[in-house]
């Protein structure tokens, strides 16, 4: 069969969730959301989200770095991971990057004077990443932009859609986290 007369996915999609016993509306809802996802994740992977608020503030970084010095704090601060010192090396792990183009992106954070490699306080021997105060104030600028956008996105919502919407996208993401556990 060839793939000009398979049907398209959501098609046989459609066919397991109808087998699955979900009624018609619950169907079209679930495909709607499988495919809103998509762009969502497709724009937050991407970088488009993190690249349109670096532009808005005139930092002059691109989506890669952004999201390397972001990880930097996640690894420091323990957000969605144990809090440990950031190297190079956990770098690369929270970005599923290899560690050579991890070091060449903290090196380039370091010329902008966003990071700065210090010496290990637990082994004198490793080298670690830190934040510096102007990587700190821009991640605060960053911060008050997404929520400026965020707050216009929700401007129109009652609040009892707001927490509508937040109760269940909290239950999604816990049933993600119990189907797909590699994940915290």
């Amino acid at each position: 069969m060839s793939d000009k007369t398979l049907p398209p996915p959501s098609e046989r999609i459609r066919s397991v969730l109808t087998e699955a016993g979900y009624g018609e509306a619950a169907v079209q809802a679930l495909l709607a959301l499988d495919a809103d996802h998509f762009h969502y994740v497709r724009r937050v992977m991407k970088g488009d989200v993190p690249q349109s608020l670096m532009d808005e503030l005139g930092a002059g970084l691109e989506a890669t770095q952004f999201h390397a010095l972001s990880a930097i704090l996640r690894i420091r601060f323990g957000y969605g991971r144990e809090a440990a010192e950031a190297t190079v090396g956990l770098l690369a792990e929270e970005m599923s990057l290899d560690p050579s183009r991890a070091s060449r992106i903290a090196s380039d954070l370091v010329e902008r004077g966003l990071l700065l490699r210090a010496v290990s306080q637990a082994d004198g021997r490793r080298s670690v990443l830190e934040p510096t105060e102007a990587a700190f104030a821009l991640l605060d600028g960053f911060l008050k932009a997404k929520w400026r956008r965020t707050m216009r996105l929700f401007s129109t919502w009652s609040e009892e859609d707001i927490l509508t919407f937040s109760r269940l996208f909290g239950r999604y993401t816990e049933g993600m986290r119990a189907e797909y556990p590699g994940t915290k």
